[in-house]
């Protein structure tokens, strides 16, 4: 009775020690790719989107050159402006020097007595440098300044007393007037003298020349993400059959920006070469004349071309211009590329 049985018990066995093969092959099918062929995958679709947005731009090699040529111009404005800016802050000398406090000193003051003088005075807070000038010194370079050389000669004694003149760390009207205060008091010192004025009429010219950069940057910066949605608008409208069939066939709106987005910054980044290049040769062809002008007044002042810091950043910043106005143009009309 037992025999009999065995091969019904059997039979129902078997099937059930087969099963557990078939449900780790349906869990490893619902796992789907790996990440590294997700990865792969994602790479070669925006190496697609470059290479397409590359080659569609070098169809149209005269428009593309034109359109960066214009997002150039309205680069290099205030990126000009803001480096001549800085070349006129350069020649008319540092704030510091600017605001430099005069001391005269008494007439009886002995040589060594100033050059004591300025050694105590480098020491104090607030001070970033202190020159002596003798009063033979000071009779010379007045002599040669004022042209009455001949006349000077004929004086029994040296009419001029020594200076100290004092550097300032750091230009401020309060601070300042407290650091003239302050060394008015030492002692040999008749006279301290302060060009306010001067201090604030330079820090008004230079804040004007801030103030009207800067307006400029944010006018033609819209100016030039204008330019770039309507540019990138285009290129949609040429594309709108082939857009619409790949959201047909399941194109996520991701998947459809992409090329947009490359495109934009394509444009962003010849436009920061071109800008680059107008700025340094714009530069270059203008420092011919400043520096013949400076020439004539004796000085080598010449004008400094463009740091590669900033060079850098006009550059990153026209290739971020370029992506974030794609971005603008592709969202406002992804809405109408659905598929009719």
């Amino acid at each position: 009775m037992s025999a009999t049985r065995s091969p019904k018990v059997s039979e129902r066995v078997a099937p059930k020690a087969a099963d557990p093969q078939p449900q780790k092959k349906k869990r490893d099918d619902d796992d789907g790719p790996d990440f590294a062929t997700l990865f792969h995958a994602w790479i070669e679709s925006h190496r697609a989107s470059l290479l397409d947005s590359l080659r569609r731009l070098g169809k149209q090699p005269i428009g593309s050159f034109f359109t960066c040529m214009v997002m150039a111009v309205a680069l290099s404005l205030p990126m000009g402006l803001s480096l001549l800016l800085s070349n006129v802050e350069r020649l008319g000398g540092s704030w510091q020097r600017a605001a430099q406090i005069s001391l005269y000193l008494q007439l009886e003051a002995s040589p060594a007595e100033g050059e004591s003088l300025r050694d105590q005075i480098k020491r104090i807070p607030g001070v970033a440098d202190a020159e002596y000038v003798g009063r033979d010194q000071a009779l010379e370079e007045f002599q040669q300044q004022s042209g009455l050389g001949d006349a000077l000669k004929e004086l029994p004694e040296n009419p001029l007393p020594g200076v100290v003149l004092v550097t300032p760390n750091e230009v401020d009207k309060p601070a300042l007037e407290a650091l003239r205060q302050q060394l008015s008091e030492l002692p040999k010192v008749q006279q301290a003298q302060l060009d306010l004025v001067w201090v604030e009429r330079l820090a008004a010219i230079l804040k004007l020349g801030d103030r009207f950069v800067f307006g400029l940057t944010v006018l033609l910066v819209s100016a030039l993400l204008l330019v770039i949605g309507n540019t990138i608008r285009l290129h949609i409208e040429n594309r709108r059959t082939e857009i619409e069939v790949i959201k047909l066939v399941g194109g996520t709106d991701s998947y459809v920006r992409r090329p947009f987005l490359y495109m934009g910054a394509l444009y962003g980044f010849g436009a920061g070469i071109l800008s680059w290049g107008v700025l340094a040769f714009g530069l270059d062809w203008l420092n011919d004349a400043v520096v013949g002008l400076a020439g004539l007044y004796g000085s080598d002042f010449a004008l400094a071309g463009v740091p590669v810091a900033d060079g850098l950043s006009l550059l990153l910043g026209a290739v971020l211009l370029g992506y974030i106005g794609a971005w603008i143009a592709v969202a406002r009309h992804l809405r109408e590329l659905a598929p009719k």
